[in-house]
């Protein structure tokens, strides 16, 4: 019998943000192939004897490419092995669940998708609100890079709206980003960094649009990281410090 292909969220760090439902879904798994982003404390709920595979992709530093890690699911699967593929975040928000789902329906395997909390919700772990009533209506999550490495034009689209943006895989192009929002006179507009999500080392840098660049400079915090741009990043309680934030989610237990 085929095994079965279970998309995993695996959440944006802390590893107390992980579900039930995923934690239950780890406990099946024959094969664990995680990334990056995913906590590897997470990985101690595997069941004895399952195989544990490292396929994480960080910019320019890709263990495996996707083309090998689709093969790599269908390869375990067809061996009647279900395979647990253990994305941080969600794993249908900008994390390529749905090429391993396409790929592996080609091959008549089964699958499953177990939702997470996305690196969308990482502004509310260190405060910011998303929306905040009389300030935005609206709140919009985009990435930076489109698939041919150019600085995607929603950004431009968002750039002129009042809305929250929420930017994915923003931080190579920063300045590109500031010069889009200073030439739509938004150059006072507040702006945060987010650094390694919920994890114990994450970090945030914050100032606005005008002096964001050179903050990052004095504080180059390493990606992965999320762009939060708009008015509400104002409400973050270390806003008008020049502070990195180093506690991570520790952070909440204050």
């Amino acid at each position: 019998m085929k095994g079965k292909l279970i998309l995993v969220g695996a959440g944006p760090g802390d590893p107390d943000l992980i579900t039930l439902k995923a934690i239950k879904a780890i406990k099946k798994g024959d094969v664990i192939l995680y990334d990056a982003l995913v906590n590897p404390e997470l990985l101690d709920y595997a069941k004895n004897g399952s195989e544990k595979v490292f396929v994480g992709k960080r910019a320019g530093k890709h263990s495996l490419i996707q083309d090998q890690i689709n093969q790599l699911i269908v390869d375990y699967a067809l061996e009647g092995k279900d395979v647990v593929r253990l994305k941080g975040g969600d794993p249908l928000i900008f994390a390529r669940g749905k090429e391993e789902i396409d790929f592996v329906s080609q091959f008549d395997i089964k699958y499953e998708v177990v939702v997470g909390i996305s690196a969308v919700n990482l502004p509310g772990y260190y405060g910011i609100p998303l929306t905040t009533r009389g300030v935005n209506e609206s709140f919009w999550v985009v990435t930076a890079t489109t698939k041919t490495g150019d600085l995607s034009n929603d950004i431009h689209l968002v750039a002129q709206s009042n809305a929250t943006a929420v930017v994915y895989m923003g931080l190579k192009k920063l300045a590109k980003i500031v010069d889009v929002y200073t030439d739509h006179g938004k150059s006072d507009l507040p702006i945060a960094i987010i650094s390694n999500g919920s994890k114990p080392h994450g970090k945030i840098v914050s100032g606005r649009i005008s002096d964001i660049v050179n903050r990052y400079k004095d504080h180059p915090i390493p990606a992965p990281a999320l762009l939060v741009i708009g008015e509400v990043v104002e409400s973050y309680e270390h806003f008008q410090e020049n502070f990195v934030y180093s506690e991570g989610y520790q952070q909440t237990l204050r």
